[in-house]
């Protein structure tokens, strides 16, 4: 399917999960009645909780997500591809995974992925996160072939790691994501290059729902959930930090026309690096 509609869901989400999970199928639904296809939610959309021991507690043990089970029920009955931007998913080993779901029309879990990139900063006006000290690492990026197009996983602070992009365009990937729960510091300075940059260079759309807002446990976070063409336009944006979505076209065709156009993946070269030292003066 060259052409198919995708939305971006913007959450705010809070601490308890049942009343996120009715937050966003609200929002889901209404982007599905306006012909999405395909419907984004941002990271961490069942819960955010910045204190460890309360996210633990929060978190089911032994069953699935409750936001989870909702979600294939919605996905099933909408006949939508659902993906989860990414859940808190308590492990065995003692720490969370970060963890995104694509889930098909027929409700099942399509492809999953564990985000890699740990924020873990000292931010210049005193915020500072290490999400190392709950989060477990994701080892392996992930692409799904879709009858849509074939997209690209990742979440929030991978967007500053291009090589992910880069393998997953190489893969064929014409769509790639970054859902996330940026910061509000960081996003009013980083957002829109960011993901204008990671379209434009490898040529492919970039689809990211973004949190927005004062949340519950304090955070704030960017909001300005964003599509942006493989040509590096902005086609769609809510433009603020309050829960809501938006829609855009996609024409996967334009992935192929803008890689013709610069074949910076085809002209993509290896190289070695070497040191050079500045030559001392030689004595007169």
């Amino acid at each position: 399917m060259p052409t198919f509609m995708a939305a971006c869901v913007q959450l705010r989400s809070g601490k308890t999960i049942l009343e996120n999970a009715e937050n966003a199928e609200a929002l889901i639904r209404a982007a599905a009645a306006e012909g999405a296809d395909y419907v984004q939610t941002p990271e961490m959309s069942n819960v955010l909780v910045r204190s460890r021991e309360e996210l633990f507690e929060r978190l089911p043990q032994g069953q699935e997500d409750l936001f989870l089970t909702r979600a294939k029920s919605l996905s099933a009955e909408l006949g939508i591809y659902l993906h989860l931007g990414s859940l808190a998913v308590l492990l065995e080993n003692g720490k969370v995974a970060n963890r995104a779901f694509l889930i098909g029309p027929g409700g099942k879990v399509i492809a999953s992925y564990d985000k890699i990139h740990m924020f873990d900063v000292d931010l210049p006006n005193g915020e500072s996160w290490r999400e190392s000290a709950t989060y477990e690492p994701g080892t392996r990026s992930v692409v799904a072939d879709l009858p849509l197009a074939k997209f690209g996983m990742a979440i929030c602070y991978d967007v500053r790691f291009p090589a992910i992009f880069r393998t997953q365009s190489r893969d064929g990937a014409q769509v790639l994501t970054g859902p996330a729960a940026f910061t509000r510091q960081t996003g009013k300075a980083h957002w829109h290059v960011l993901q204008r940059a990671r379209a434009i260079e490898n040529g492919a759309y970039m689809i990211s729902a973004a949190q927005g807002g004062t949340h519950e446990d304090g955070r704030e976070t960017y909001g300005h959930s964003l599509i942006v063409d493989p040509w590096g336009m902005a086609i769609a944006e809510l433009a603020n930090d309050e829960p809501g979505y938006v829609l855009a076209e996609i024409d996967t065709e334009n992935a192929a026309k803008a890689r013709a156009r610069i074949p910076a993946i085809a002209n993509e070269r290896g190289f070695e690096l070497s040191h050079a030292e500045a030559l001392k003066e030689m004595p007169a």
